[in-house]
């Protein structure tokens, strides 16, 4: 499974592109929400080789008959060359597609959020040429939705503010509250947020959390995420079978187990060790012997 925060925090835009409506609407600015949504390549590089790539990059139809270019940034950190690209994205797009470009730049650190959010100005101090100002959705404006009634108003957006809080102090009650939503959305729709929650949750401790939440809150479905959630299960269940059935041997034939001997045993869990353990265990004079060789 692909762990990258970096990934779910712009993907869910194209998942679900009706989503920066609701998101603009948090942020008190007003766009008209769109009636068609196209998603466009991602690729900006010119014929020179020089690799530019926005993260998601969405063609927003409105009820103003104004076309918008929508650019979705994940941004992990501070980065001080990313402005100077964020604001080639914004001219090459002005150029290519002849549309009015937006940069929405994600974030799940308020500090960076922060920074992001900082209106750059280029050139001379006296005479500024272009100034950028993007959008950022981030821990510091995103809301935080623990109640059921109000993840089920807005599944998206839920997704995003639990993608977006991760390190909040209530992010338990917020994966919970998706999760009491989940059990009775249809799979179609439910299974891609769990996908994406997993892939947003990243390596923060809060992802163990998701992952017990799904396994037990949505045992049913069978998602990538649910299913080897269930496999590491099985696979853990197998181990401590194994372990078990090497200290049954030692003590059906009398031999005394000392502690460490036991911890050793049932914190194993290689398959085959355990199997060689259990084959010594049938002839070994004392515990600490099918331990030889190692």
């Amino acid at each position: 499974m692909v762990s990258s925060p970096h990934e779910a925090m712009h993907r869910i835009f194209q998942d679900h592109p009706g989503l920066f409506s609701r998101v603009s609407e948090v942020l008190g600015i007003d766009f008209a929400p769109p009636t068609s949504v196209t998603v466009l390549p991602t690729d900006l590089t010119e014929a020179r080789p020089l690799e530019r790539r926005v993260d998601t990059l969405l063609r927003l139809e409105t009820e103003d008959d104004e076309p918008l270019l929508l650019a979705v940034e994940a941004q992990g950190k501070k980065d001080p060359d990313k402005p100077a690209s964020w604001a080639y994205y914004a001219s090459y797009l002005l150029t290519k597609y002849r549309l009015q470009p937006l940069l929405l730049v994600v974030c799940q650190d308020r500090a960076t959020a922060e920074w992001a959010a900082r209106p750059v100005s280029f050139g001379p101090p006296q005479w500024p040429l272009l100034t950028l100002r993007p959008l950022v959705a981030g821990p510091h404006n995103m809301p935080v939705l623990t109640d059921p009634a109000e993840v089920r108003k807005d599944l998206a957006l839920a997704t995003l503010s639990a993608i977006t809080h991760v390190r909040h102090r209530d992010i338990g009650a917020i994966l919970k509250a998706v999760t009491t939503v989940l059990r009775d959305t249809p799979h179609p729709i439910a299974d891609p947020i769990v996908e994406l929650i997993a892939q947003g949750l990243g390596k923060h401790p809060a992802a163990e959390l998701w992952r017990n939440l799904v396994a037990v809150d949505l045992s049913f479905y069978k998602s990538y995420i649910s299913e080897e959630i269930r496999d590491e299960g099985r696979t853990e269940g197998e181990m401590r079978r194994a372990a078990k059935d090497v200290l049954t041997v030692l003590k059906a034939r009398g031999i005394h187990v000392p502690h460490q001997v036991r911890e050793r045993i049932t914190n194993c869990d290689d398959p085959e060790v355990l199997d060689q353990w259990l084959i010594r265990a049938a002839t070994a004079p004392t515990a600490e012997e099918i331990f030889a060789d190692e």
